[in-house]
């Protein structure tokens, strides 16, 4: 995990984290399973943003909980337990995805930069107090229109082709519901950083949307919608267990 923890390094652990290490290192065999069954899914789908297969991804996850185990004895809860975790995951995953020659050119991040998002006027600037806001809220779109098959693989398609930490932030924020803190925590970025990565990352699922929806007439839906300012949540044809995911309004 990167050194430059800055909401955990210098915090103690909380109680939650304390006993469960104390637990799993007593062998407690329920302990284990609860914490598999609570963040096995969700290991898979961060290994995902390294790797080029599911199948690879599951297999970085079974690697990473025997490092889990295996390092228990050594972790000093400077950083919350999740979060250290998943730094496991990253370090195995970033290991096979450089030997599935699974990288991305310069270029193409480049390429990517420069395409056009939602125009940066759309939002308040960042002398404002309201800074990164809408100007005036997007028309909302039908819950039915978000909720399509193809809509999620327009954002699903969005999100892979994001450079990584913004790749990184608006999965862990918005895929797996992580908070600010904890992402800052696990990527060793600042809030201020967090933010403007998340903004982009969103800004750049809207602007994808908006091209996909171009021509349709959002129409009205009876279903109940989200704030035009905030995220529309949808499923994402899963398991019940599955996390709720975002798409930006």
């Amino acid at each position: 995990m990167n050194p430059a923890i800055v909401a955990g390094d210098t915090e103690p652990r909380t109680g939650d984290d304390a006993r469960l290490v104390a637990d799993l290192l007593a062998g407690d065999e329920d302990a284990f399973t609860d914490l598999v069954r609570r963040e096995h899914a969700s290991m898979v789908r961060y290994a995902e943003l390294f790797v080029s297969t599911r199948a690879s991804a599951e297999e970085v996850a079974q690697e990473a909980w025997m490092g889990i185990l295996g390092g228990l004895p050594r972790f000093e809860g400077r950083c919350p337990l999740r979060c250290w975790m998943y730094g496991i995951v990253a370090n195995r995953a970033r290991s096979r995805g450089t030997r599935e020659g699974r990288s991305v050119p310069l270029s193409a991040l480049a390429e990517e930069d420069a395409d056009d998002a939602v125009p940066p006027d759309r939002f308040f600037g960042p002398g404002s107090p309201q800074a990164g806001r809408w100007m005036r809220a997007p028309e909302p779109w039908a819950d039915d229109l978000l909720e399509q098959a193809e809509t999620l693989a327009v954002v699903r398609e969005t999100i892979e082709r994001l450079s990584g930490l913004r790749r990184q932030v608006i999965a862990l924020r918005d895929v797996e519901g992580w908070s600010a803190k904890e992402t800052c925590s696990m990527l060793g970025i600042t809030e201020g950083n967090q933010r403007i990565l998340l903004h982009r990352a969103r800004s750049r699922v809207r602007a994808d949307l908006e091209r996909h929806f171009a021509g349709r007439r959002p129409g009205s839906s009876a279903k109940s919608r989200a704030s035009a300012s905030g995220c529309a949540r949808y499923s994402d044809a899963g398991p019940a267990n599955a996390p709720r995911h975002s798409i930006p309004r």
